[in-house]
């Protein structure tokens, strides 16, 4: 049940990203899987220049599980390590041998293919077959535990106190809400906190602003009176 600070919090978070919405570039559950797979450790921005090169080439699990890792890691070099287009091949094989070429949309099936964890998992359910899910990755670990939407130390734990805190209508939108305000005013190192309409119902711009007027307390205290030497 989330408390009237934490439903204040997402009221505004909605109100200032009503338009939120997915920044990978897709257009079917197998390209959207692909690309949040390539997205691990890498930009949105980065994953779309290269995917705007290699779904043009191949879409499908049948195209990729014919080609081999290196034939494949040329196109997604950029996104970082050459273990995910070793990924990519094998996971496109197991959905053609298994899953008759297409995305199973239960998250106990995705996560048994060969690069794809709960967040991966989550994306593509949210996003490509509408189910509600709300996949934890940097931002939204980052900024539900700092606005305190959730008090946890690990994804899991985050994802779980999430789906406890936020209406299950509003999963997949608020993952959005939350990426967009982490990106835009809560980062990573220097939060925007003047700027954030969040601000009033944050707990850590709350415990900033108390430390800060203690601190202020502290040194309006009258210096101890030295006592005088005996002569």
């Amino acid at each position: 049940m989330a408390t009237k600070q934490q439903k204040e919090a997402l009221r505004i978070l909605k109100e200032l990203y009503p338009d939120a919405k997915p920044a990978l570039h897709f257009s079917s559950p197998f390209e959207l899987l692909v690309a949040t797979m390539l997205a691990a450790q890498c930009t949105d921005k980065m994953v779309n220049k290269c995917t705007d090169v290699l779904f043009p080439i191949a879409n499908t699990p049948g195209q990729f599980a014919q080609w081999t890792e290196d034939e494949l890691f040329p196109y997604v070099k950029s996104c970082g390590f050459k273990s995910k287009a070793g990924n990519i091949i094998r996971m496109s094989r197991m959905l053609c041998e298994q899953y008759g070429g297409q995305v199973p949309d239960r998250m106990e099936e995705l996560v048994k293919l060969p690069g794809v964890g709960r967040k991966t998992a989550n994306v593509v359910l949210s996003n490509a077959f509408g189910v509600p899910a709300i996949a934890v990755d940097t931002h939204v670990f980052r900024v539900s535990n700092r606005i305190g939407l959730a008090d946890a130390d690990d994804v899991v734990k985050t994802e779980e106190q999430l789906m406890r805190t936020i209406p299950k209508k509003d999963w997949s939108d608020a993952h959005h809400w939350i990426i967009y305000h982490g990106r835009q005013v809560c980062s990573s190192q220097r939060p925007k906190c003047d700027a954030c309409a969040v601000a009033p119902y944050c707990r850590y711009h709350l415990a900033a602003v108390k430390a800060a007027e203690k601190a202020g307390a502290d040194t309006k205290k009258p210096a101890p009176r030295r006592k005088k030497k005996e002569e």
